[in-house]
């Protein structure tokens, strides 16, 4: 997960790391509050790169001209997205520019502190100009002078690259982060350095250690959440897809050779997800069985999804458990008087359940107990439970039931 750049250099400051006076704008009216001294930079706050060359970056020297720029940046749409805050910075005259980032590098399981005398980098010659230092023990400032050293700097210039490194690196690992990059650092005649643009990547399965990050997550989750899908989908490690097939799991293994399986057998599969792990932005425990009920609540409330496919394998905690959490959703979303309001895109819409077909394998001696549980249920007469033993049968039950389905509806 990645920050925009307001968000980064709140941490920056926060971090001791130079940074320039700056104020977020959420309309171009506010410019007429702003607490910066002419000139300033506006900077439209998205996701993805290339924003100076589309016009997302831009100088203005009075209130008049910050707001019709401002007007202008707030409606441009880069890569298909539009900024919903714009940052207002103060102008740095700068000599000359350098990169610095930390990363971690899974190949040898240690951070990197990467360096160099270029802050526009072409990537593809980035070996002969990138210096490198592998903190290989517990950091100490040893780490940050020798990558300044081998940047070529010296005197109060290293001095002052130094420190940024170090603080870089206590963010990094007070974070989680799998990346802090500061790009470009600049420099100015007097040799101040400041950060002028900076970029962090969170490891998402740490999300939940960090309260103040969760609430960021779920913001950008919401944000993001497609108008043609289940809202509730964005809440999960899952694939989202338009076909009628929804595929529950217990692995990202048995999800994805799940979703193989379907569309090899000539069915669409719709949304799939796997259960083993908890949503990355809950900050309060969640147990398979609670996953499992809201999974359940998510594909009934979709109408596309016409059969639940449900793939477990191996063990699961408390298995008894999860056939009284199946057992349960049948029984209340089949009752004549479910009715529940639903989201349909930009609509919401009161309707009477109609439940999708559950096709169940469960394979591993600790489902046995589940198994016989469910078999009780499969006589009952609405939309029954359909208990098989193998992947490729319930793969074969599931597609012929979605196909049967659109027979029946011409």
């Amino acid at each position: 997960m990645e920050l925009l750049e307001y968000q980064v250099k709140e941490w920056f400051g926060k971090m001791g790391i130079p940074v320039l006076p700056s104020q977020t704008i959420d309309h171009p009216t506010d410019l007429k509050r702003l607490k910066i001294d002419y000139p300033i930079v506006l900077k439209s706050q998205i996701y993805g790169g290339g924003r100076a060359k589309a016009g997302g970056v831009r100088f203005v020297e009075t209130t008049i001209d910050a707001i019709a720029t401002a007007q202008n940046i707030f409606n441009l749409s880069i890569y298909g997205e539009l900024p919903e805050v714009l940052l207002a910075e103060a102008k740095y005259n700068i000599e000359q520019e350098l990169y610095l980032a930390i990363v971690l590098d899974t190949a040898v399981c240690r951070p990197i502190l990467l360096g160099c005398n270029e802050a526009d980098i072409d990537w593809e010659e980035a070996g002969e100009k990138m210096q490198h230092v592998v903190v290989e023990e517990q950091f100490s400032p040893f780490y940050a002078r020798r990558l300044a050293l081998k940047m070529g700097l010296q005197g109060a210039l290293m001095q002052s690259v130094s420190e940024v490194i170090e603080n870089m690196y206590r963010l990094f690992v007070e974070k989680d982060l799998d990346l802090v990059e500061i790009n470009p650092l600049g420099v100015n005649s007097s040799g101040q350095v400041m950060a002028l643009n900076g970029n962090v990547s969170i490891n998402e399965r740490a999300i939940r250690r960090h309260q103040e990050i969760a609430v960021i997550a779920r913001k950008l989750v919401s944000r993001n959440i497609s108008k043609d899908t289940n809202g509730n989908f964005g809440n999960w490690d899952g694939v989202g897809m338009h076909g009628k097939i929804g595929v529950l799991g217990n692995g990202a293994g048995s999800v994805m050779a799940t979703l193989d399986l379907v569309v090899s057998n000539g069915g669409k599969p719709g949304v799939c997800l796997n259960l083993r792990h908890a949503f990355l932005t809950d900050t309060m425990p969640t147990t398979f069985n609670t996953r499992l009920q809201k999974a359940l609540q998510i594909l009934a409330a979709d109408k596309s999804i016409k059969v639940i496919l449900i793939n477990f394998l191996g063990s699961i905690p408390q298995a008894k458990e999860v056939a009284e959490v199946i057992a349960n959703f049948v029984k209340q979303q089949s009752s004549p008087n479910s009715q529940e309001f639903v989201s349909d895109g930009n609509k919401n819409r009161r309707r009477g359940f109609s439940l999708p077909r559950l096709v169940i394998r469960l394979a591993g001696s600790d489902l046995d107990t589940a198994k016989n549980y469910l078999s009780d249920l499969t006589n009952v007469a609405q939309n029954p439970i359909l208990l098989v033993e193998s992947l490729d049968e319930a793969v074969t039950q599931a597609v012929k039931i979605t196909k049967e389905n659109v027979k029946r509806q011409r």
